[in-house]
């Protein structure tokens, strides 16, 4: 992993990351086994620590030693999926104990109705009550729960806030799309190749897709130099464009989707690309995506029997590679699709919206390479916790002698 300092704290830390084309990133998450011994009094499900009131923000936490047995939690509810980590400091790394993801499709027919249903709203509490249980039982010091596009837009995202909050005990904050790529950045820059040229990362999500333009920082983590966030991804895709077509039975009705989708794509990137231009014209500029789009895509470039993270997360791939089998995937059938290693039944619908989204940013930024990230908002959002408690932690230093 990468430094603590998030990048809007004016610090910078060393990184001695170093990528090359072909060759994945070496440093991987290091699972430990569960831990052991008497059992702590539980804490409510979201690791803080309240005094009564229960919308009061958390304080800030006491002193600690980093290389103690303090756990700290990210949990990430999207549009689509669910997903938390759990983790200790480990050095200047953190060490995972525990995680969890599920397809929850929170946003499912959001696009058209402008609420989030009920089943979906169901789906969503389910996997949160897994969490909540994981929460208690790994004894979380602090912890850090968002959620993004689907709450954003929902006419009755807050009340579902509300109702997880009473249901579960998890505290979830509606982050804004600006505070979702910045999140992003801090959670899988370290991924970038080495260069002093431009870079465009991007998160192509359920709901939404950021595309940030990072430069040269003043210390390992990139600066942010501009950021776009269209409210494109792959389920708001999938209901906007393809469940209010006529359903596509042949290879010309489902080329014909593919289309509409990349031109829709393409209309709301169009500021943007117009905005970083010149910046894309540059020798060497260099790309990052982090999403299941890009990983599920890598899967099938290495053309892996099944998924592996160890072997995409930090791969180098060839943009030509990624466009050609994003080709070939808006051919097949849903059902087609189902039968491909590493999509299955799950992805089958989907994938095809994240591969549009994800030619219209080879587009408008035309990178030979493609780096792949299987890591995202929630290492973004654990890094900051960590960076914040090990600031309270410093011992003052002492003044100079002159």
């Amino acid at each position: 992993m990468a430094d603590f300092a998030p990048p809007d704290d004016g610090k910078r830390a060393c990184d001695t990351e170093s990528n090359k084309s072909g060759e994945v990133a070496e440093r991987r998450y290091h699972h430990s086994p569960k831990p052991t011994g008497s059992k702590k009094r539980p804490r409510p499900a979201d690791g803080r620590r309240r005094n009564g009131d229960a919308k009061r923000r958390p304080q800030t936490p006491p002193k600690f030693n980093r290389q103690g047995r303090q756990a700290y939690a990210a949990l990430d509810l999207g549009t689509n999926n669910c997903r938390l980590l759990i983790a200790r400091p480990s050095g200047q790394d953190f060490t995972v104990i525990d995680a969890f993801s599920r397809v929850v499709r929170l946003g499912e027919g959001l696009a058209l109705s402008g609420r989030l249903s009920d089943e979906a709203m169901d789906r969503a509490l389910g996997a949160l009550h897994v969490c909540a249980d994981k929460l208690r039982r790994r004894n979380v010091f602090l912890a850090r729960s968002v959620a993004t596009e689907a709450c954003r837009r929902a006419s009755n995202g807050a009340d579902f806030i509300d109702r997880v909050r009473e249901e579960t005990g998890i505290a979830l904050d509606i982050i804004s799309a600006q505070e979702e790529a910045r999140l992003a950045v801090l959670g899988c820059h370290v991924l970038l190749e080495q260069g002093d040229s431009p870079a465009l990362i991007f998160d192509i999500g359920g709901g939404s897709t950021e595309l940030i333009l990072v430069g040269p920082g003043d210390g390992a983590i990139p600066r942010i130099l501009d950021w776009q966030s269209v409210p494109w991804g792959v389920v708001s895709l999938t209901d906007t464009v393809m469940r209010e077509a006529t359903p596509a039975h042949d290879q010309a009705g489902r080329l014909a989707q593919y289309a509409a989708m990349r031109r829709t794509v393409d209309e709301s990137f169009a500021p943007f690309a117009q905005r970083i231009a010149q910046a894309s014209k540059e020798a060497d500029v260099r790309l990052l995506g982090t999403s299941g789009t890009v990983t599920t895509l890598a899967s099938l470039h290495l053309q892996l029997p099944q998924y592996d993270r160890r072997a995409v997360d930090g791969l180098i791939v060839p943009s030509a590679s990624m466009r050609s089998i994003s080709e070939r995937l808006s051919r097949l059938s849903e059902a087609e699709r189902g039968e491909v290693p590493c999509i299955g039944p799950d992805r089958a619908e989907l994938v095809v919206a994240g591969c549009a989204i994800l030619e219209s940013i080879l587009d408008l930024w035309p990178a030979d390479r493609l780096g792949v990230a299987d890591r995202g908002i929630r290492e973004g959002i654990l890094r900051s916790l960590m960076a914040a408690d090990f600031a309270t932690a410093q011992p003052p230093r002492p003044a100079d002698k002159g």
